[in-house]
């Protein structure tokens, strides 16, 4: 039984002695913040960094208000989602070029104009009140705005 435990603890020391330095060396606490030269610190987002400081939402959001929840659990467990799978995928380098954001990252994206834009979209699109409609009949925002905030390919 003191083997094992000593073995648990080689382990679990390990991967916190990892995740620790992987955290610091990757500038894990800037994620933390809202300052949009965050999402910059990788390289493949400089793209859409540089062209979100060119877009008309530079001036009314940051990477935070389109891309996490707007309550506080979800925006921090959606930073701690996606940081852990870039953290991942960035490491082992298996990652689609150009990016490409997932479902569940997109229905935030969704969720986010319209809140913001709540008044023009409830005005316009009337499967916005029916929200057991199927998936393929609900017009969604960025079908038409896709690059919108960030103007790029």
């Amino acid at each position: 039984m003191r083997r094992f435990l000593v073995v648990l603890a080689v382990i679990l020391g390990t991967a916190i002695g990892l995740g620790a330095f992987t955290f610091v060396y990757a500038r894990g606490h800037s994620y933390m913040t809202n300052d949009p030269a965050a999402c910059a610190n990788c390289h493949i987002m400089s793209e859409h960094y540089a062209a979100w400081t060119k877009s008309p939402h530079r001036a009314v959001a940051v990477c935070n208000d389109c891309h996490t929840p707007h309550d506080l659990v979800g925006k921090y467990t959606t930073k701690a989602r996606n940081g852990f799978w870039h953290s991942f995928y960035f490491t082992t380098g298996n990652f689609p070029d150009p990016l490409r954001i997932t479902q569940g990252n997109h229905e935030i994206v969704e969720a986010a104009c319209r809140y913001c834009h709540e008044p023009i979209v409830e005005s316009i699109d009337w499967s916005a009140h029916a929200q057991d409609a199927p998936d393929e009949e609900r017009l969604r925002c960025t079908r038409c705005h896709r690059y919108v905030g960030h103007l790029v390919r």
